[in-house]
């Protein structure tokens, strides 16, 4: 949606100040997309919440180490965690890590 697609460009923005240099733009391959039609036909992630299976897909088809999120509705959360990466692993690939940007922080 128009918001989440705002926040990317905040987000690509600030990253861009930070360092000089732009983080590279994932894409929607055509295994990711299979990816992520698994996530949602396997029962990891509803399908109304089919963007976020998206979302978790991408990240894994290219090898993302973590993916930091806020939503705990369909990606951080520990009960559907376990589903996601097992889907994952069964298509070939190792799911990345999925949390907060909190549960990553080191004290």
């Amino acid at each position: 949606d128009l918001m989440h697609c705002l926040g990317l460009i905040e987000l690509r923005f600030l990253l861009e100040k930070a360092d000089g240099e732009t983080i590279p733009v994932l894409e929607a391959t055509p295994e990711a997309m299979r990816l992520a039609a698994a996530l949602v036909r396997g029962g990891a992630i509803p399908k109304e919440a089919a963007g976020d299976a998206t979302h978790v897909a991408i990240a894994t088809a290219h090898g993302v180490d973590y993916l930091l999120t806020w939503n705990c509705a369909h990606i951080a959360n520990a009960a559907i965690r376990s589903s996601i990466e097992s889907i994952c692993r069964n298509a070939g690939y190792e799911p990345p890590i999925l949390c907060t940007p909190e549960e990553l922080m080191e004290d």
